[in-house]
């Protein structure tokens, strides 16, 4: 399977910042990829440099094998990028949009408004097909920034931010529709705020800080990095004191469950439990949960902030 992101050495400078500082990354072709990371961490100057609309100071990029600079035409056609800003035309419908959109790659024919009218379909915009851009909710003219990204059928599509302000329904639907895309062999580059999303959706993760890639592994790999993770003990009446090695990894108490925060190496479960019986406690069911990826990223971007 060939590689549908290359990047080598990537480094940009804007004044005095070094927004992206020796970046090696590839993303696979069909590959669930989250791009991941706080605010000011270089992952929109990354996704700019492959779009065309930066060029890097050092470097390389590639989309499908295609040099986004010396073969931005073949790199361009073959990437579709929804962005963070909801920018539309306010001069144009939906339609209209759509239809302009595709003429940029020379898409003009009958299969090419079959497949808009398609797209439409799938994100639930038909009803506003004919209605102007300015009319539309926020939410709408998101569904319609990923229409257009989508319109000349890239092999890898960008999503940056797609569910940004978005409520709950439009955030469900618009996943389908994305899973979708997924299944059908499309590249995915997911970054978002929301982690739970990269947590259920991506196969594999980079977070980037200060520039950098700080991790990029597996999603279950970057799980079995967090320092801890949670046992949760039902007793048979609600425990009173704890004993004092045991109270400073309790991290909740709701009636008789109780939740322990335990170090990863350190802490031993049966340790715990013969501690909570040695006082008398009789426990009647445990469970563990390992560490969500929100805990994986603070650990890994305050450690290297």
């Amino acid at each position: 399977m060939g590689q549908a992101i290359e990047v080598a050495g990537l480094h940009k400078h804007f004044a005095r910042v070094h927004a992206v500082r020796g970046i090696d990354l590839t993303v696979r072709q069909g590959e669930f990829f989250g791009l991941l990371g706080p605010n000011g961490a270089g992952k929109s100057t990354l996704i700019s440099i492959l779009a065309g609309l930066t060029r890097p100071d050092a470097g390389r990029a590639a989309i499908c094998g295609h040099d986004v600079i010396t073969d931005y035409q073949e790199a361009r056609r073959a990437l579709g990028v929804v962005p963070q800003e909801v920018v539309f035309d306010p001069f144009f419908t939906v339609r209209e949009v759509l239809a302009i959109q595709a003429g940029y790659f020379g898409f003009k024919g009958p299969d090419n408004k079959a497949w808009r009218e398609e797209l439409l379909a799938a994100l639930m915009l038909t009803d506003k097909g004919d209605a102007n851009m300015r009319t539309l909710s926020g939410g709408m003219k998101r569904r319609v920034l990923i229409a257009q990204a989508l319109v000349h059928r890239p092999r890898v599509v960008i999503l940056d931010e797609p569910t940004a302000g978005v409520d709950v329904e439009l955030r469900a639907s618009l996943w389908v529709f994305i899973r979708r895309l997924h299944a059908e062999g499309h590249t995915i580059v997911l970054t978002t705020h929301y982690l739970e999303e990269a947590e259920a959706l991506c196969e594999r993760i980079a977070i980037m800080q200060d520039g950098r890639i700080a991790a990029l592994d597996t999603k279950e790999a970057l799980l079995r990095r967090a320092r801890s993770r949670t046992l949760r003990v039902t007793t048979a009446q609600p425990a009173g004191v704890l004993p004092p090695p045991l109270a400073p990894k309790l991290r909740k108490r709701t009636g008789n469950i109780l939740e322990f925060s335990l170090q990863q190496g350190t802490d031993s479960i049966p340790e715990v439990l013969e501690s909570l019986r040695a006082a008398g406690h009789v426990v009647t069911d445990i469970s563990t949960e390992q560490a969500s990826l929100e805990e994986v990223f603070l650990e890994l971007t305050q450690k290297t902030a």
